[in-house]
């Protein structure tokens, strides 16, 4: 699976994904450091990669559509500190072989996961 990480998340993030047999670019390997929101997003529709950020904005289903989207993972740990996204994220990994991503907005807590696809109810 293709997955971009977003500026927010150290590059051990990406390294992680590649470790485990995925396509993982950061958005500062791709020289997309400072770009707004709206561009990271733009990318992500036309290149087809799943996101994978720490920007609640991404959460925003009237805004980010997650049936627009190869998926967006927003990560929501009590401490951003290194160990916590890598736990966090090795987590995402487990359910990534149990769970489609494809369409849908992932939004990853200490304690949960919420998964959120755009034709549920109340979905734009």
């Amino acid at each position: 699976m293709r997955f971009k990480t977003d500026e927010n998340l150290p590059i051990e993030v990406a390294e992680l994904l590649r470790q485990n047999q995925h396509d993982a670019r950061s958005v500062p390997e791709r020289q997309m450091a400072g770009q707004t929101d709206v561009q990271v997003a733009r990318v992500c529709r036309s290149e087809s990669p799943a996101l994978v950020t720490l920007d609640l904005d991404f959460s925003d289903i009237r805004h980010y559509p997650p049936q627009d989207y190869n998926g967006i993972i927003v990560l929501r740990p009590a401490v951003q500190n290194r160990s916590t996204l890598m736990r966090l994220m090795s987590q995402v990994l487990m359910l990534l072989a149990q769970e489609p991503l494809d369409g849908r907005l992932w939004i990853v807590d200490d304690h949960r996961v919420r998964i959120r696809s755009g034709d549920q109810p109340g979905a734009p």
